[in-house]
């Protein structure tokens, strides 16, 4: 594999790898909460060509009540080998550089660039503006199911992200060696509205970022040093290795996560369970405002 990409990449760097005949699989991660099923029908329209679909209720959250979970919440991730198995399933290997992308202002394709870090895969990029930024770039587009590979070789390695629990960001809370920032829109954060927790709030001393914040109108990510700078002044002298990233489920907190790593202020690390893990316990703390 020639220099992977390792956070984002552009369309004009995509379209270059395909042409170059470079080992890659691509990943549609487009999903919508409140219809749960639009971004398959979506995918089945229109999707970058040659893409396999990862869906986050079916491949990138562990929902039965015979799986085993690696974290709480409404979207508990899968455990390492689960994950590994789904990867094989679709053709996947370790040599292959992996694209992520969604039409939803990268809401969820996140969420698997940092699977798969976890996995210990190095070689994961967002695709920068996502579909939008592609079809605008003439990429090559395809409709219908995603074409079946023959199974991948993919071997799990170290994780190089971690994931921490319900416990210990409980048994870390107002130490200094840990910082949260929460990434939820201000209203949710304050516990003004909740649509879609039990109880509205936040973990008592988290940082509000919503993770909005970090793209621009066009989709993309803002550039390196603006995120730098807005991180900067959020954590006010508090060290960037101590941020323990969440939200309300453990997806929308990635792009948080990622930005830091654009700024150079990464890698972070991630409670998953978020505060719809943390709420569901009544003896734990809780803030608004």
């Amino acid at each position: 594999m020639s220099t992977p990409y390792t956070t984002l990449i552009s369309a004009a760097e995509l379209q270059a790898l395909q042409a170059s005949g470079q080992a890659l699989m691509v990943f549609d991660c487009s999903f919508d909460l409140t219809q749960p099923t639009a971004g398959n029908s979506q995918f089945d329209t229109l999707h970058v060509a040659g893409a396999q679909r990862a869906d986050l209720d079916r491949h990138l959250s562990a929902h039965g009540a015979d799986q085993a979970k690696a974290s709480g919440g409404r979207h508990p991730l899968p455990t390492r080998e689960a994950l590994a198995d789904w990867l094989r399933s679709v053709g996947f290997n370790n040599h292959q550089q992996a694209v992520v992308y969604d039409r939803n202002n990268s809401s969820y394709c996140v969420r698997l660039w940092w699977m798969l870090k976890w996995l210990g895969h190095d070689a994961v990029a967002v695709l920068d503006g996502g579909l939008a930024a592609w079809q605008a770039a003439g990429g090559a587009t395809a409709s219908g199911p995603a074409a079946p590979l023959p199974p991948g070789q993919f071997e799990l390695r170290p994780a190089l992200r971690d994931l921490r629990t319900v416990d210990q960001v409980q048994q870390a809370l107002g130490r200094p060696e840990q910082t949260l920032i929460d990434a939820r829109a201000t209203p949710r954060f304050k516990g003004e509205v909740e649509p879609l927790d039990p109880v509205a709030g936040h973990i008592p001393g988290a940082l509000n970022r919503p993770f909005t914040d970090n793209l621009g109108p066009d989709g993309r990510f803002k550039p390196a040093a603006e995120l730098r700078a807005a991180f900067e002044a959020l954590l006010a002298g508090r060290a960037p290795s101590q941020v323990v990233h969440h939200c309300g489920s453990g997806v929308t907190a990635l792009p948080n996560l990622l930005a830091m790593e654009i700024a150079g202020l990464g890698p972070t690390a991630l409670f998953a369970g978020s505060w719809s893990e943390w709420c569901r316990d009544p003896q734990r703390p809780m803030a608004r405002g």
